[in-house]
């Protein structure tokens, strides 16, 4: 397993990927994209047949940098490092802090790839996989991303811990919009390893990270809550809320492991009537017939004027570090 560790010192439970596996899942990907290009050529031969030689060239070009060049850059981004090659072996490509990766990433994976896969037929990208500790070829190295293994035989996802019961619901109108993926991924890989760390080492990266999410949420942050309990707290509420757009709104949080569908309203009973009917009898016509007398409302006294107020010196600013120790 590689020990790949984040800025914040957190070990992430990558394997990468070796060369066997990424050949193989090239080779996949090559045969796809070489299917579509020869198909796309036929038609346009066809389609521009009235054509000279040198648009014929230049179609012939600008199919092949959109088939074999663009349509694996935007692949790679729209599925956020899975090729067709990729998903079928459980590969993934991601950053060297193993967050998903973006446009930027697979232009520049793309742009060597031509180098490295087409021009010398994979002899350069073997080469630097062979060389590389991790087995990155040179557009893994210029995009700073990583080719790891998705499913790993016999590995075991650790689930995140629960918030303690207090701090259940505490969130609910949190905003969370603002919060990288990166910062995400971070807390988690905390969360999931913070039993391994050193205790000093642990408090001090739990701060950091709730200082962080503080920052990009907006809010103060709570006065007498320890930061790993708040961190678990934020998560829990992230994972209820997308739990919540994909199963519905009535999907509420469940920390063993599954959702549970909310609480049905208590039906509202109204005067002379019940959850079953109306009451029969006099008791209705009692509560329909004599009502009960209205008193007078007093007179309003006048309100005094109010004195102004002078104003508010503004206050220092204060650094976000509201968290309590660890107990």
């Amino acid at each position: 397993m590689s020990a790949l560790v984040t800025g914040d010192a957190v070990v992430l439970g990558l394997r990468p990927a070796r060369l066997p596996s990424r050949a193989l899942a090239i080779l996949l990907d090559l045969v796809v994209y070489i299917a579509g290009y020869l198909l796309v050529s036929v038609g346009l031969v066809f389609a521009t047949a009235s054509l000279d030689d040198a648009a014929h060239a230049a179609v012939s070009v600008a199919a092949f940098v959109l088939i074999l060049v663009g349509v694996p850059i935007a692949v790679e981004t729209l599925s956020h490092g899975r090729s067709l090659g990729k998903l079928a072996l459980g590969l993934r490509v991601v950053r060297d802090d193993g967050g998903p990766i973006r446009f930027r990433h697979a232009l520049v994976r793309g742009a060597m790839g031509v180098i490295e896969l087409l021009a010398t037929f994979g002899v350069i990208a073997s080469i630097a996989s062979l060389v590389s500790e991790r087995g990155r070829r040179l557009g893994d190295v210029f995009a700073g991303t990583l080719v790891v293994r998705e499913r790993v035989p016999g590995a075991r996802v650790m689930p995140v811990p629960p918030p303690p019961p207090w701090l259940a619901g505490r969130f609910t109108a949190l905003d969370l919009s603002g919060v990288p993926d990166g910062l995400w991924l971070a807390i988690r890989q905390y969360l999931t390893r913070m039993g391994q760390l050193d205790p000093q080492v642990s408090a001090q990266m739990a701060v950091r990270l709730a200082d962080d999410l503080v920052a990009r949420t907006g809010a103060l942050p709570p006065a007498g809550v320890p930061a790993a309990a708040f961190l678990a707290a934020v998560v829990h509420e992230r994972q209820s809320r997308d739990a919540a757009r994909a199963f519905g709104a009535g999907a509420g949080p469940v920390y063993g492991g599954g959702y549970a569908p909310a609480p049905a309203p208590a039906p509202v009973v109204m005067p002379g009537l019940t959850a079953a009917g109306p009451v029969a009898g006099p008791v209705m016509a009692a509560s329909l017939v004599s009502p009960a007398p209205v008193q007078p409302v007093p007179p309003v006294q006048p309100v005094p004027p109010v004195q102004p107020v002078p104003p508010v010196q503004p206050a220092a600013p204060v650094r976000a570090t509201g968290f309590a120790p660890p107990a």
